[in-house]
C-alpha cells in the first residue's frame, strides 16, 4: 500500500495554499461585511495565512519559525468582535476560493479541510471576544485525515 500523503502534500504544497489565499483575500477586500474587518491587512496577510495553513496541515513549520506560531495567530484575533456571520461568511468566500481554483475535491480531503476551517474560524471567534481567554500556550495545530480528540473543553489539552 501506498504512503498516505499528509493534507499539505495532497492539497499541492504551499504553492497551492498561496494561490488560495490570494485568491481569497481578493475576494475579502471587496466583500462587504469581511472587507472592514480585514482592511488594515498587510500585502504579506494572503503568504502569512498560506504558511500557516501549511504547518497545519502536516507541511514544513513555515509560520511557527517566521511569524511567531500558534500563539501570535491566537494574538491576531483578539478584541476583533467576531461574530457568527462573519465566520460563515469567511469560511464560505474560502470555499468559493477553493472551488475556482479546481483544488483537490476529494470527499475524503474536502471533509478533513472543511473540519479544520470550522475548528479554527470557532477558536478564532471565541479568541475575538472581549474577556476571552485564549490558550496562548498551546501547540500549533495539527491537522490529518479524519482525528477528533472529543469535546473542546477550554483549558484542557
Amino acid at each position: 500500500m501506498d504512503a498516505v500523503p499528509s493534507l499539505y502534500q495532497w492539497v499541492g504544497g504551499i504553492a497551492a495554499l498561496e494561490r488560495l489565499t490570494a485568491l481569497f483575500y481578493r475576494k475579502v477586500a471587496l466583500d462587504p461585511e469581511l472587507g472592514p474587518v480585514f482592511a488594515t491587512m498587510s500585502p504579506e496577510h494572503p503568504a502569512h495565512v498560506a504558511a500557516f495553513l501549511a504547518e497545519v496541515l502536516g507541511g514544513p513549520p513555515l509560520y511557527s519559525e517566521r511569524h511567531g506560531g500558534h500563539p501570535e495567530m491566537i494574538r491576531h484575533h483578539l478584541g476583533k468582535h467576531l461574530t457568527e456571520r462573519l465566520r460563515r461568511r469567511w469560511i464560505n468566500l474560502l470555499l468559493d476560493s477553493y472551488a475556482e481554483l479546481e483544488m483537490p475535491a476529494d470527499p475524503e480531503f474536502a471533509s478533513a479541510l472543511v473540519s479544520y476551517l470550522e475548528w479554527g474560524s470557532r477558536m478564532a471567534v471565541l479568541n475575538s471576544v472581549d474577556g476571552a481567554n485564549p490558550g496562548l500556550h498551546d501547540p500549533m495545530p495539527k491537522w490529518g485525515w479524519g482525528e477528533v480528540k472529543g469535546p473542546y473543553r477550554p483549558g484542557q489539552e
